[in-house]
């Protein structure tokens, strides 16, 4: 029987890799985008497309009513992967601004979790596999809205997994470092972006001025944040088939070099050496 698998945030980057991927590999993907147009795109592309916001409850219902409907009631995995940013200093960055990155991240990735697994429930097994990041694991100055929000994912996340342990359904999370992808020029484009963006730059600038032994031409946070360590989407692809497909999927994924070396670093060294070193890496 073909595995079904509804995946969120399908316009672009990893959930357009996973769904083109999966969909590839025979199963019956359902790609869940916010946008008409990139609906009418995805399908024209010859996937089984939806309209799903997951800030917004209706549709949410909705969006899942319309996959098990095209699912025949079945649906084998959900990948929660639809989510953005926001970089700026904490401080700088309203509570409205705070409480919307947790909507996007957080909130509609718990609703929509549990909008689908009575279904999983009923038909006695699935899988649910959660995005978080090397962010979840550790903090960089001016990313602190979205890590805490990544933070909140990964309690949620070992939180279903212990809590339905007995149940069949697999928990999984996949913690990507930097993945090449329109992460920026989407933060770019959310509340109170415009700012935090020029107070990124700001301050990374000023960082730069301070060690003219390593000089960095002044940009933009996109340049900035263009690491040689970043991986295409497909590295993370590669990390969910294993958790789709494996008999016995892991706990938590980890995706690229940063993120097994802060992972390590997390464990054996003291808070003040591991920030000292945080630091370092985000200049």
């Amino acid at each position: 029987m073909q595995k079904s698998i509804l995946i969120t945030g399908c316009s672009s980057g990893i959930g357009y890799c996973a769904a083109k991927t999966l969909h590839d590999r025979g199963y019956h993907v359902v790609a869940a985008v916010r946008k008409k147009e990139d609906k009418a795109r995805l399908i024209s592309e010859g996937f089984d497309s939806i309209l799903l916001d997951i800030n917004d409850s209706s549709s949410i219902i909705a969006g899942v009513e319309e996959t098990l409907d095209k699912t025949k009631g079945q649906l084998y995995a959900l990948f929660n992967n639809a989510g953005y940013g926001q970089l700026g200093a904490i401080e700088g960055i309203s509570t409205e601004s705070l409480r919307q990155q947790f909507e996007t991240n957080v909130f509609g990735v718990h609703e929509l979790t549990n909008a689908i697994l009575p279904v999983m429930k009923k038909q006695g097994h699935g899988r649910i596999i959660n995005v978080s990041s090397m962010l979840g694991l550790v903090v960089m100055a001016y990313t602190g809205a979205y890590a805490a929000s990544k933070f909140a994912i990964e309690g949620l996340t070992d939180a279903f997994r212990i809590e339905l342990r007995d149940s069949n359904i697999l928990f999984s999370l996949i913690e990507p470092g930097r993945i090449k992808t329109k992460f920026l020029g989407n933060a770019q484009g959310s509340r109170d972006k415009a700012q935090a963006l020029a107070d990124l730059n700001k301050n990374l600038d000023k960082e730069n001025s301070q060690n003219s032994s390593n000089p960095v031409p002044p940009s933009n946070a996109a340049d900035k944040y263009a690491s040689p360590l970043a991986l295409g989407p497909e590295a993370v692809v590669q990390k969910l088939i294993h958790a789709l497909e494996s008999s016995n999927p892991r706990a938590r994924y980890y995706v690229g070099f940063p993120t097994y070396l802060f992972a390590f670093l997390k464990r054996i060294l003291p808070s003040k050496w591991l920030d000292a070193v945080m630091v370092k890496f985000a200049k």
